[in-house]
């Protein structure tokens, strides 16, 4: 099987990942202005987030069309869109990009929904590999409780109700994530995810991410200088 390699462009890609309620959007954004303060150029990419796709997917979630292989190609395309005109540049001029979710995503999030593991691997082969890939781990309890505390309710397919795993929206979430969870643990190894507790007060797991990421740009700086 084909599989991404390491980029040669001069900026660097951190990309975390979780299942929703994991606080991973918070840790982001904290390394965000970290990094900004640090003077380094740094910017956002989000998953599902091409104007390519993003009507299309909005259209199909609300009349429920959407089939587990249609999710996996239009968030192929969203990606495939972002890397070629957002990602990729952004790297080449040397800037620091931040994925709120990047391809493991589609591996967790596909496979739970019963797609073929090798074939949305595939699918992705042209991604570039992150710098570091943080994966947030919670359990499901704990996640559920701070979406519950943040909103009212799961949307249809952020439920898996799709998948008709139970009739109620609560129970099916947590079946549907459970899924993802398991899926996510298998790539711990599989693609050297960085693993961040994602149950120690914020501080604490930021104060984790920083020396991980500033040791990473300084080995981006040595090479640069180098002869």
């Amino acid at each position: 099987m084909k599989r991404y390699g390491e980029h040669r462009f001069p900026g660097k890609l951190f990309i975390v990942e979780g299942v929703d309620g994991s606080g991973k959007s918070t840790q982001l954004n904290l390394l965000y202005q970290w990094l900004q303060s640090e003077g380094y150029g740094v910017v956002f990419s989000e998953w599902n987030s091409s104007p390519l796709v993003r009507r299309v997917t909005k259209r199909g979630k609300k009349r429920q069309m959407l089939t587990p292989s249609t999710f996996s190609l239009i968030h192929a395309t969203d990606f495939a869109d972002r890397t070629e005109h957002s990602i990729i540049p952004l790297l080449k001029a040397g800037a620091v990009v931040l994925c709120d979710r990047y391809i493991y995503t589609a591996f967790a999030r596909d496979v739970a929904r019963g797609m073929d593991p090798k074939w949305v691997r595939e699918l992705y082969s042209f991604a570039v590999k992150p710098t570091v890939a943080f994966y947030f781990r919670v359990p499901l309890d704990v996640a559920v409780k701070r979406l519950h505390a943040s909103r009212k309710g799961f949307k249809y397919y952020e439920a898996g109700m799709d998948l008709d795993l139970s009739e109620d929206p609560d129970e099916s979430f947590k079946l549907f994530q459970g899924r993802i969870v398991e899926e996510y643990e298998k790539m711990i190894p599989e693609f050297d995810l960085t693993v961040v507790d994602a149950t120690l007060p914020i501080e604490e797991q930021q104060i984790q991410m920083r020396p991980v990421v500033k040791n990473r740009l300084a080995q981006a700086k040595r090479l640069r200088v180098a002869p």
